[in-house]
């Protein structure tokens, strides 16, 4: 939670809706990390080969739940469709409790649990900040948002320590009883949230001033729509989808290097939720001392070019030596900077856009276009070790898109500067 200097940082009259918004943050995060380790496990009992065809599978998931969740949201009012949203991951996460008790050797059941979690999570984290950019504008972001996803850090701690600590007792199937639980209190947590946005409002001029009493308009396609007809948009996804691909190389490489070394499904467990822990609690340390301090410093731009340049660092330290241990590095420097520099730093760009564009356009960002760099990464990597390029390969596309990377973050820097000094003119006058 927020040190001394960074408590300074947040108002009066904004506590309570950070304070929810940190809790929150950190039931979703927890939860999630406590689903994360059992859909990687399952990963690796599927086999690396396998990987391309779950990733189509889930990505052709991910475009149908887009639409279905876009038209929801032209259907219902906000105040009741986000909490509904979880009602219904909630119910889906305790209906695989009961398969994986009934059947926990199905190779269907696992695939299927893979691929809904895979369309799932997205859909959560991205529901969580589309809330806060509605709540929050773009300077009390830059104040708030590092506080906010250090909450979510320390839940990804909490997360992965409560399965390392419980799965060889309680079993898959508990596990997912676990997550349930967590689940049901990021409901409570985000009716609270939706009320505070209201006070806060009142109280404070700098906060946004869209309501969630009402449904959004248009139809399924909106979010495709204000994706292409948006220079801005696109920079976004773009900024995404080399993100995603730098994320896939390495999710590859994990995958690989488990599956081959650790025999058991608790083993494995273990070893992918350390690799969480370790990575996390990194997070966590650079989101509650550095991150504010950075970008109250050097800028929003600064912070998403920051990410680009380690990860062309952390490749061409693997390319020199590529041994087991370079590996994990790889993975944890890659973990670190995508959720202590990227995701908040990302999230500040979507509070200068209209709350159409928040929710939709934003939804199929995180979702459709993310999914669709994992599943282009994945058949990209597997044609190069068809053709023998091995991991050699797989660095030299890592480091590729970590340049491109670099150039789509300076500009999405741009345009937000751009558009935020836009809205200050125009509050001004």
């Amino acid at each position: 939670m927020p040190t001394p200097a960074d408590a300074r940082t947040v108002r009066p009259d904004e506590r309570k809706a950070v304070v929810l918004a940190c809790l929150c943050s950190f039931v979703l995060l927890g939860s999630y990390y406590i689903l994360r380790p059992l859909r990687d496990t399952v990963a690796t009992v599927l086999g690396v080969d396998r990987l391309p065809n779950l990733f189509t599978a889930t990505f052709i998931g991910t475009v149908l739940a887009s639409a279905i969740y876009a038209a929801l949201a032209t259907r219902i009012r906000l105040t009741r469709l986000l909490p509904g949203l979880f009602w219904f991951w909630l119910g889906n996460v305790l209906l695989f409790e009961v398969l994986f008790g009934l059947s926990p050797g199905n190779r269907w059941l696992n695939a299927g649990f893979y691929v809904w979690f895979s369309v799932t999570n997205l859909f959560m984290i991205s529901v969580f900040w589309s809330l806060m950019v509605d709540v929050f504008s773009a300077s009390q972001a830059t104040r708030l948002f590092a506080l906010i996803a250090a909450g979510g850090a320390l839940g990804s701690i909490t997360g992965p320590l409560l399965t390392h600590l419980l799965i060889r007792q309680l079993g898959f199937s508990g596990m997912l009883a676990v997550a349930a639980a967590g689940l049901g209190l990021v409901i409570v947590l985000l009716h609270m949230l939706i009320g505070e946005k209201r006070q806060l409002q009142v109280q404070n001029s700098e906060a946004q001033q869209s309501t969630l009493d009402h449904a959004l308009t248009g139809d399924a396609l909106d979010g495709f729509r204000q994706l292409l007809k948006s220079r801005y948009a696109l920079s976004q996804a773009g900024f995404i989808l080399l993100m995603t691909w730098v994320n896939t190389v390495a999710y590859f490489m994990q995958t690989d290097v488990v599956a081959r070394t650790i025999a058991g499904n608790a083993d494995r467990t273990v070893a992918i939720t350390d690799i969480d822990l370790v990575v996390n609690v990194c997070t966590a340390a650079v989101l509650v001392f550095g991150l504010g301090r950075y970008v109250r410093r050097f800028g929003v731009t600064a912070a998403l070019i920051l990410n680009p340049l380690l990860m062309i660092g952390a490749f061409l330290a693997t390319a020199l030596s590529p041994t087991l241990f370079m590996v994990q590095s790889l993975q944890v420097v890659r973990r670190v900077a995508q959720y202590a520099i990227s995701r908040p730093s990302r999230e500040i760009c979507f509070t200068v856009v209209d709350q159409e564009s928040r929710y939709k356009s934003k939804n199929v960002i995180d979702t459709v276009v993310y999914r669709f760099g994992d599943v282009s990464s994945a058949w990209m990597q597997a044609g190069l070790r068809s053709i023998g390029y091995g991991l050699g390969g797989t660095v030299a596309l890592g480091v590729g898109a970590s340049i491109a990377w670099g150039g789509v973050a300076l500009l999405l820097g741009r345009g937000y500067e751009r558009l935020r000094r836009t809205q200050s003119n125009e509050n001004g006058s």
